[in-house]
């Protein structure tokens, strides 16, 4: 059994560490996701966000601010 990835290297990764990541509330993170300003995919019942969906929107941000 392989040992599981620090966090910088995860490529999926739940809504509790995609909020510790942006720092946002879990309100803040769903509501993102509704909006779709945050993307998101399924496994089962188990709600994931890419690494990539997170720096998308990261980019978005900055571009916002500019």
């Amino acid at each position: 059994m392989t040992p599981p990835l620090p966090a910088h290297e995860r490529r999926l990764y739940r809504v509790c560490d995609a909020m510790h990541l942006l720092s946002l509330s879990r309100s803040a993170i769903y509501e993102l996701l509704r909006s779709g300003r945050l993307r998101s995919v399924t496994q089962g019942r188990t709600r994931l966000i890419p690494a990539s969906a997170i720096e998308d929107y990261i980019a978005l941000l900055e571009q916002e601010a500019s």
